[in-house]
C-alpha cells in the first residue's frame, strides 16, 4: 500500500507544506498542507505544533464569545409585522382530491397498510396513504420529472405525506433522515407555486425552506432543480460563508423558491435585500437539528414576518420536547405522521457494532483499524467528532503518523470546506475528520468505492444508507467501518431500540452519558 507522492493539499501544491512520511506505511513525501490551506478560521500562521504548522490551538479559539453575541442580536433590526388577515391576497393551497382505487380501499387494508411500512398518524380527518405515484394525483408537469427519476415507488413516508401536504393543512413529518422527506414537500411545493399569482417586481419568494446546514440547504436545492424545471420554477440558496452577491442578485430578479439556513437570511432580511411577504408555504427541515444547534431565537423571528395563514410543514428525525413546543405555537391544528419510532434510535438500516473502549485506549484502537481497513487503497474513511477542538487534534494525531486526512468544521472557510469535501469525495484525501457540518456534505457524495464512516449522532448515522444507494448496508461486506471518536451521549437508550446494533459486554454496564470509546460497524 503506497501513497506516495500524491497528497499535496492546498494551492500552490502545498509548496509551504510539511511532510509527513511514514516508512512503515510507505506514505512518503507529497503529503502536505500547503500555504492556501493552512486550516482557516484562525487555525495556522502563528503556531507550530510538533512541527504541523496550520493546525495551531493556542490562536485558534478566539472571538466565541462574539460570535455568539452576533448571533443572539440576530433579527433584533427585523420591524414586528401586524398581520390582518381580512387585508391579506387570497391563495390557494389545498390541492388534493383522493383518487378513485384510494377511495375504495377497506378501513382494514388501510390499517394493514400503514402497519406494514411502520406509518402512524395522528390529527383530525388525516388523508389515506397512497400505495402508486398515480394515486397521489400530481400534475402531469409533476409526474414527468418522476418517472424519469426511476423511482419504483413512493417510501412510507411520501405514501402518507404527499396527500397530508397537499390537503394544505400543517403538517409535522416524524422519520429518519434518508427516508425521502424531501421529495415529500418538494413536489407538493411546486404544485402549490403554479396555483398562486406570478411574481411582481419586489416580491420575496412563494416558497421558504429553512434548513440547518449550508450543505442540506444545496441538496435540497438540486432537488428542486431536478423537479422544477419543467414549471420554469426559480429558485436560490441563501446561506453563509460564502460571498452575498450571488445571492442578492438571485433575490432581486425574483425566485419562486429560497431555500436558507436561519442566520443569512436575517441578514438579508435585515438589509432589505429581500421579504417574506408572499410565502404562502413554509418548509422546516431537520427542525430538531436546527433548535439543537441554537437557532431556535432566528427561527421564531423569521416566523414572525410571515402570514400566520400560510401552509407550514415542519419535518423531524426525532420529536423532542422543544420541537413539539415549536409546532405548538406556530402551526394551525397540525396533522402529523410518524415512520417508526418516535424515541431517539439508531438507523435500522445501518448494522452498527459498539466497541466501548477506555479513553487512554482509543487512538491505539483507531489506528488498528485504520491500518487493517486502508489495506484497501480504494476505501475511505469519515470520523465524525464531537467538536471542532477534537476533529483538529485528531486530524493532527493522523497527519503527524503519516495518515492522509483533512478536516472540516464550522470555523472552516466555506471555500476550504468545499475543497475538503472534494478532496474526500475524488480520493485524493481518503481520510476526513467531520463534525456534523458536514453530514449532509458527505450525503451528495456519488462514488462506487467502498466508504467508511464515523458518526457521532443518528442523524449522521443516516448518511451511510444514503451514501451506499441501499436499503441494507449489511448485504454489502466490508463497505463501512464506523469509529465514534466522541461522547456517545444516550447510545444506551438508543441502542435498544434497534436490532441492528450489538455491542461488546463493556456496553451493558455503559450507563446514559458514559464517555465510551470507539464503534465499529
Amino acid at each position: 500500500m503506497s501513497y506516495s507522492g500524491g497528497y499535496s493539499s492546498g494551492r500552490g501544491g502545498g509548496s509551504n507544506g510539511y511532510d509527513y512520511g511514514r516508512d512503515s506505511r510507505n506514505y512518503s513525501s507529497g503529503y502536505s498542507n500547503g500555504g492556501g490551506y493552512g486550516q482557516s478560521g484562525g487555525y495556522g500562521g502563528n503556531g507550530n505544533v510538533n512541527g504541523y504548522s496550520g493546525y495551531s490551538a493556542g490562536n485558534g479559539y478566539g472571538g466565541g464569545g462574539q460570535g455568539g453575541d452576533r448571533m443572539s442580536n440576530l433579527g433584533a433590526g427585523l420591524k414586528q409585522q401586524n398581520w390582518d388577515l381580512n387585508n391579506l391576497p387570497k391563495f390557494e393551497k389545498s390541492f388534493y382530491k383522493e383518487d378513485p382505487l384510494v377511495s375504495s380501499r377497506s378501513e382494514a387494508d388501510v390499517i394493514k397498510f400503514r402497519n406494514q411500512h411502520g406509518i402512524s398518524v395522528q390529527g383530525s380527518d388525516v388523508p389515506r396513504p397512497v400505495e402508486t405515484f398515480d394515486e397521489a394525483g400530481f400534475p402531469a408537469y409533476v409526474m414527468s420529472e418522476v418517472k424519469a427519476q426511476g423511482f419504483p415507488a413512493p417510501t412510507a413516508i411520501q405514501s402518507q405525506g404527499w396527500p397530508m401536504a397537499l390537503s394544505g393543512r400543517d403538517v409535522v413529518g416524524i422519520a429518519e433522515t434518508g427516508s425521502g422527506k424531501t421529495l415529500t414537500y418538494c413536489l407538493p411545493a411546486i404544485v402549490h407555486i403554479n396555483a398562486q399569482p406570478l411574481l411582481a417586481p419586489g416580491d420575496g419568494p412563494i416558497v421558504l425552506v429553512l434548513a440547518p446546514t449550508r450543505e442540506l440547504a444545496v441538496q435540497i436545492q438540486q432537488e428542486i432543480t431536478k423537479f422544477g424545471k419543467s414549471s420554469r420554477i426559480r429558485n436560490t440558496c441563501v446561506y453563509g460563508g460564502v460571498p452575498k452577491g450571488g445571492q442578492i442578485r438571485d433575490l432581486a430578479k425574483g425566485v419562486e423558491v429560497c431555500i436558507a439556513t436561519p442566520g443569512r437570511l436575517i441578514d438579508m432580511l435585515e438589509s432589505g435585500k429581500t421579504n417574506l411577504r408572499r410565502v404562502t408555504y413554509l418548509v422546516l427541515d431537520e427542525a430538531d437539528r436546527m433548535l439543537d444547534m441554537g437557532f431556535e431565537p432566528q427561527i421564531r423571528k423569521i416566523l414572525g414576518q410571515i402570514r400566520p395563514d400560510r401552509q407550514t410543514c415542519m419535518w423531524s428525525a426525532t420529536w423532542p420536547k422543544e420541537v413539539r413546543a415549536l409546532a405548538s405555537d406556530y402551526l394551525n391544528n397540525f396533522i402529523q405522521v410518524n415512520i417508526g419510532s418516535m424515541e431517539l434510535s439508531a438507523n435500522h438500516r445501518i448494522t452498527q457494532i459498539v466497541e466501548v473502549v477506555s479513553e487512554f485506549e482509543k487512538r491505539d484502537k483507531m489506528t488498528k483499524h485504520l491500518e487493517k481497513i486502508m489495506e484497501d487503497k480504494d476505501n475511505k474513511i469519515l470520523i465524525f467528532t464531537g467538536t471542532k477542538r477534537v476533529a483538529d487534534d485528531i486530524t493532527r494525531f493522523l497527519r503527524q503518523d503519516g495518515w492522509p486526512a483533512l478536516s472540516i468544521h464550522g470555523d472552516k472557510q466555506q471555500n476550504e470546506r468545499d475543497w475538503v469535501l472534494n478532496e474526500f469525495k475524488t480520493g485524493k484525501s481518503p481520510i476526513m475528520v467531520a463534525t456534523d457540518v458536514a453530514s449532509r456534505g458527505i450525503g451528495m457524495i456519488e462514488t462506487p468505492l467502498p466508504c467508511t464512516a464515523t458518526p457521532r449522532r443518528l442523524h449522521s448515522s443516516a448518511l451511510l444508507s444514503t451514501l451506499t444507494r441501499s436499503p441494507d448496508c449489511v448485504n454489502l461486506p466490508g463497505l463501512f467501518r464506523v469509529f465514534w471518536f466522541s461522547f456517545i451521549g444516550r447510545l444506551g437508550s438508543s441502542v435498544k431500540h434497534t436490532s441492528c446494533c450489538t455491542c461488546n459486554s463493556k456496553l451493558k454496564s455503559t450507563s446514559s452519558g458514559t464517555r465510551c470509546g470507539i464503534g465499529i460497524s
